[in-house]
Formats: structure tokens, C-alpha cells, sequence
């Protein structure tokens, strides 16, 4: 069964969704991480390694963003 134009596109679109609205909700995560971490390292040196740790924390959601819209285009290929 193949997919028609319309299929294909909402799926399409929704791939990008998914990777956008994942990039988006983590820059806004790093945002506010960065800025405490920043200011845990001028008080404290020794918080560096746990201030690295929190800032590539939120980066697993555009990975998980990434695995979802590959599973979506995967869906236009196998129709």
C-alpha cells in the first residue's frame, strides 16, 4: 500500500516537529543550566565536572528527538 502526497507530508512534517520541538525545548534547558553552572564554577572551581555533566544532559532529548523522526521517515519508505 502506498502512501499518497498527503500521507507522506504530514509525516514528513511531523519528523521535523519532532526533531525542532526537542532542539528548541533543550537550548531552552541549556539556557538555564549553562547560567547556573557558570555561576557554581566562579564560586566553587571543583563543581566544573558536574557543571559539564548538567549541560549535556538536555542535549538526550534532541537524541531522542532524532530516533523518532527517523522512525517517521522510515514509515514513508516501507509503504
Amino acid at each position: 500500500m502506498a502512501l499518497d502526497g498527503l500521507a507522506a507530508g504530514l509525516i514528513g512534517i511531523s519528523a521535523s516537529i519532532a526533531i525542532g520541538a526537542t532542539a528548541i525545548a533543550a537550548a531552552v534547558a541549556e539556557k538555564s543550566i549553562g547560567t547556573a553552572a557558570i555561576g557554581a564554577l566562579v564560586e566553587k572551581e571543583e563543581s566544573f565536572g558536574k557543571g559539564l555533566i548538567l549541560t549535556v544532559i538536555p542535549e538526550t532529548l534532541v537524541i531522542f528527538g532524532l530516533v523518532v523522526a527517523i522512525l517517521l521517515i522510515n514509515l514513508i519508505g516501507a509503504h
